[in-house]
């Protein structure tokens, strides 16, 4: 069952909100954060990104980056940018995007319940990047950023959810890309039912962070290296956003590849008809689970695979798992789309538009836009202990930075 307690979060004043909160580090490289933050010192991203503070060039990876973070960080508290609660409490983090809403509960999860696989992933780490995350955990004493977490949706959950919710926000306020961001204090009496009910609940799922996540247990392994750490000592326990399946928008996360091995376009699209009907495509998005578009010399064309797709396999089943056995590997010798340097990934908040220019511009030969994995499919495979392709899902929108730190 999944155990998730209040936290005394480090917030941003009400009126602060909108100043401070930033988007996620992964989202954005350096020279895009120096200019989001430009003008703005209180821009959460001079404690995620602190490598704008230092002259350009500087390695990410330098000691003095990660020391920029914890000192940002310090300077935020101590000058009133971020202010600590003094009591734990748990809050509802609304998104509000396109007309859609979800309302997530945020608490602090236990690292013993990742370990256990009790909170499940659906996809692999790559030590580097989980070494990149964990180095500032610990330098910082602070998670500084929340995971995504989802669950199955609760009827009792949502019903105290929109009791909580039908009171004025603490927090609201909307982004420069659009999403409105809200969050509400959840009151003791109601924080006493979250905590009873997902401990019934018996398993969370990481939608997005699997590095933040991967990261906050490898901070805990080693300070409890060092010697004993109480069972309720907060590095044990890591800020969440846990959001209700049915709530929840996967966008697609489509690919591009950078060469066709020699081939022409015309022999190209020859070799691909060997596994997959081919037809000029009326659109650039696919209508169906099953489908892919490929965009080449000009032209989009819909595939679909002559072969039975194995349902019973919930990853070879996957539209990005098709793609890859079928035309990536066999056609292309992309065997590890991870490492391999000839294939790029597109989030599907960029449009198909952006496949169409880099294909146009020369700098990849053939572009993918993919149907959306859908969240049962995500679940689906967590709950089989398997992993997914990687880039196999882009959750939309993305937590904002900053709203809530959680200091150890």
């Amino acid at each position: 069952m999944a155990k998730i307690r209040p936290f005394p979060a480090s917030r941003p004043a009400p009126a602060r909100a909108r100043e401070v909160a930033s988007v996620p580090y992964d989202v954005i490289d350096t020279k895009e954060a120096r200019a989001l933050a430009e003008g703005n010192p209180a821009s959460f991203l001079h404690v995620c990104r602190p490598e704008i503070d230092l002259p350009e060039g500087t390695s990410l990876y330098a000691e003095e980056v990660y020391a920029k973070g914890r000192e940002n960080l310090d300077r935020f508290e101590s000058d009133g940018t971020l202010v600590p609660d003094p009591t734990p409490r748990l809050l509802v983090y609304r998104q509000t995007w396109r007309g859609q809403k979800q309302d997530g509960l945020v608490a602090a999860c236990s690292v013993e319940d990742y370990d256990a696989d009790v909170i499940k992933k659906h996809e692999k780490t790559r030590k580097d990047k989980e070494d990149d995350r964990t180095k500032p955990l610990v330098v910082q004493a602070a998670h500084a950023e929340p995971v995504f977490l989802t669950y199955r949706a609760s009827d009792a959950v949502d019903a105290r959810v929109a009791k909580v919710t039908s009171a004025p926000p603490e927090i609201d306020f909307e982004a420069v890309d659009g999403v409105r961001h809200s969050l509400w204090l959840v009151p003791e009496e109601d924080a006493a039912f979250f905590v009873d009910a997902f401990d019934a609940i018996p398993v969370l799922y990481v939608a997005d962070g699997h590095h933040r996540s991967k990261s906050a247990s490898r901070a805990c392994a080693a300070l409890v290296e060092k010697g004993p750490v109480p069972a309720d000592h907060p590095v044990r326990w890591f800020p969440a956003a846990i959001f209700p399946d049915r709530e929840l928008r996967i966008l697609p996360y489509n690919r591009l590849v950078k060469d066709l091995l020699g081939r022409t376009p015309e022999s190209f699209l020859a070799e691909v008809k060997k596994a997959f009907h081919a037809s000029p495509a009326g659109s650039a998005e696919p209508e169906r689970k099953g489908e892919v578009r490929m965009y080449l010399d000009g032209r989009w064309y819909t595939l679909t695979p002559k072969e039975p797709v194995p349902a019973d396999d919930p990853i070879r089943s996957l539209d990005v798992s098709i793609l890859q056995d079928r035309l990536l590997e066999p056609l292309l010798g992309i065997a590890d789309p991870r490492t391999d340097k000839r294939i790029d990934f597109v989030g599907g908040i960029r449009g198909t538009v952006e496949l169409e220019k880099r294909v146009a511009s020369g700098e990849c030969a053939a572009a993918f836009s993919m149907f959306p994995t859908t969240i049962a499919e995500l679940m689906a495979i967590a709950d089989a202990g398997e992993t997914m392709p990687p880039k196999s899902t882009w959750f939309e929108p993305k937590l904002r930075s900053g709203l809530f730190v959680h200091r150890f």
